[in-house]
């Protein structure tokens, strides 16, 4: 790839369509299709791991999130007719009280009539997938079927010979819900069929696909379960021992407590750290670049002990990220990684991000806040970055234009060179988007909706709120077409074709 290039985020979620949710269908090829056209080299997706709305909160770290299967590709296949695929659901937003349960009656339907189908080579390729990813495929899919049998309840509620996998419990329950583990199985056999055909169409078109490791896994999923060595957990409770969080800031005086276990490093370290290798290993069978998030938690982490009710009482705990990072250099080369910098920041952090040449996060949100030596305003750029206008969890740039306080917004009028100091919010994304184009960070990525000029309503993400996330969908491909021979052009202008 060009050392210079741009590229689009967007979570397959928000893709159109009648499904309810975006899926990897028709609507995610004429994406695919829309960056190329625009001269774009890069797809930035979240985590695609199976989740009930949120990708940060998956019951795996391997897995595919099974609402993201196209039902259509089932109508080729025989299993659904033109009528069962079409849910009917608008496409504003995800609503996914309703979406899921109508979804996978679809998926289940589309199983029951493969599991009877007579199509041999459609079985012999499932076979097939099954044995060659046995080694997390048998785990996920039992603890999916648990999942169900027991009504979504934490595997710690689970009967205690279950969630401590006593080898006769475990395989009496494999007999027991043969036919659901085969089931969920099924699922993830379409998923990974179809993200390999449609990854496979974005590279023929010279777009390689941003991949997303959340550094925690939660605790209701089937690393914890499978893996509870590898996580700080209570042997007697199994409840987890030392929490996941950050520490009181300028945003919150308590700080953030997320909940999801911290790493037994020390445990780990002694394994080879064979977890972490293998979890970038699968992920880079499916996507050409991995994006860390919380990359700092590498270098030191916060650790909150159980019970508390906020992050105050937390600790900086050393990780050995260094060691990590080399074991897996030795295991799988140099690794395509983007650092997720972003928050507190410390020396440690970014003697580890440089150490080992991984791009760092810049955002242009940030910039105009504070002085002129703010490392995000774009003169204090450096090459080996990636700049962005947002992310999905900060506002569009619309919507932070229209609420941003009146010192910002006179900076970036100062800063852009604007002779008129009225507002502009049906052009400030333009102008920040060229900002970005014109950065000499190597890579530039926006989020669609700024690429739209969509306002606050569009936001992907609010962190500290439990609802009204995740859910933003645009409307059909036509909006894309209106932008993107301005787009072709910005990107050409800059060098990042």
């Amino acid at each position: 790839m060009a050392k210079r290039c741009s590229g689009i985020l967007l979570h397959p979620t928000s893709f159109p369509g009648g499904s309810g949710i975006g899926d990897l269908g028709q609507a995610a090829y004429e994406f695919v299709d829309f960056l190329a056209a625009a001269g774009q080299k890069l797809w930035q997706v979240l985590p695609l791991g199976p989740t009930a709305n949120s990708p940060y909160n998956s019951y795996s770290a391997i897995a595919g999130n099974p609402l993201l299967i196209d039902l259509y590709r089932f109508v080729d296949r025989g299993l659904l007719t033109e009528e069962e695929a079409q849910l009917g659901f608008p496409s504003e937003s995800v609503d996914f009280e309703r979406v899921v349960p109508h979804k996978n009656q679809r998926l289940r339907t589309a199983f029951q009539r493969f599991h009877t189908s007579e199509n041999s080579e459609l079985q012999r390729l499932f076979t097939e997938f099954c044995e060659a990813e046995a080694s997390w495929l048998d785990d996920y899919a039992l603890f999916a079927a648990l999942l169900a049998q027991y009504r979504g309840a934490l595997w710690t509620e689970w009967p205690a010979e279950i969630a401590r996998r006593e080898p006769a419990a475990i395989a009496a329950a494999r007999v027991e819900l043969a036919e659901e583990v085969l089931y969920h199985q099924f699922l993830q056999f379409e998923f990974f069929d179809q993200w390999q055909r449609l990854r496979r169409h974005a590279n023929a078109q010279g777009i390689q696909i941003i991949g997303d490791i959340p550094i925690y896994v939660s605790h209701n999923s089937v690393d914890v379960w499978a893996h509870p060595k590898n996580f700080q957990i209570d042997p007697e409770t199994l409840a987890v021992a030392q929490m996941a969080g950050v520490p009181p800031d300028f945003f919150s005086a308590t700080g953030q407590l997320w909940g999801n276990p911290v790493y037994n490093w020390e445990y780990l370290a002694a394994t080879g750290f064979a977890w972490w290798v293998n979890r970038f290993r699968f992920l880079l069978r499916f996507v050409d670049w991995v994006r860390i998030d919380h990359f700092r938690g590498f270098a030191a982490y916060w650790q909150v002990p159980a019970g508390e009710l906020t992050a105050i009482n937390g600790k900086w705990v050393t990780a050995p990220g260094a060691e990590f990072f080399e074991v897996l250099r030795r295991e799988l080369g140099d690794v395509p990684i983007l650092a997720e910098d972003l928050g507190l920041i410390t020396p440690d952090v970014e003697e580890l991000r440089d150490r080992f040449d991984f791009p760092g996060m810049l955002v242009l949100l940030f910039a105009f806040g504070g002085d002129r030596q703010n490392p995000y305003l774009p003169h204090n750029h450096r090459q080996r970055a990636v700049v962005y206008t947002g992310t999905h969890d900060n506002d569009t740039t619309v919507g932070w234009w229209l609420r941003a306080p009146q010192s910002e917004r006179e900076f970036l009028i100062e800063y852009l060179g604007l002779t008129d100091h009225r507002p502009h919010a049906e052009n400030i994304h333009w102008r920040l988007i060229q900002q970005a184009m014109a950065s000499v960070a190597e890579m530039a990525i926006f989020p669609l909706q700024d690429v739209l000029g969509l306002d606050n309503s569009a936001r992907m993400n609010r962190p500290g709120f439990a609802t009204n996330n995740w859910d933003w969908r645009y409307s059909s491909k036509e909006p894309l077409q209106a932008v993107r021979d301005r787009l072709r052009r910005l990107t050409e202008l800059y060098g990042r074709t």
